[in-house]
């Protein structure tokens, strides 16, 4: 089987998760290969609500942010997989081990978020999950998202 790369647009993105402004946290997928990898982005702006707390004379971009925003494209990653997202069904952020913060994320950067399955049983994905910018690790982790129905 040959690998085909694909990309996605944020309509295509809000088509496969439930999450919203303020919420949304990956504007582009750059390359998704099914049951493999996915790359994605999310251009982080100094608009963002959370800078006006965290913090007002220093914005820094919540780690927890970073986190929710790699398992948001792990989840596009386990969508895109199985072909599409049934209406009753959700993904849920279910683990994490492994979370690690190596820089800070400030307004004006790219995170870049690269994501790889490790083994999908029973509904259950695990991830190997980066978040970088400019080609430095921002953040790693694994994580875990699992399919439920609603």
């Amino acid at each position: 089987m040959t690998e085909h790369a694909v990309t996605i647009d944020v309509r295509e993105i809000m088509q496969c998760l439930p999450h919203r402004y303020p919420f949304l946290l990956v504007d582009r997928v750059t390359e998704l290969v099914p049951n493999t990898r996915i790359k994605a982005l999310k251009n982080v702006t100094i608009n963002e609500p959370f800078f006006c707390g965290h913090f007002e004379q220093y914005p820094v971009m919540p780690g927890v942010l970073i986190i929710e925003a790699l398992a948001q494209a792990a989840g596009i990653l386990a969508i895109k997989s199985q072909g599409a997202r049934a209406d009753n069904e959700l993904y849920f952020f279910v683990g994490i081990d492994k979370a690690r913060f190596k820089r800070q994320v400030v307004p004006g950067d790219q995170l870049i978020f690269e994501v790889e399955e490790i083994t999908t049983k029973r509904g259950i994905g695990k991830y190997t999950a980066r978040a970088l910018v400019d080609g430095q690790v921002a953040c790693e982790a694994e994580i875990m998202c699992a399919k439920r129905e609603v």
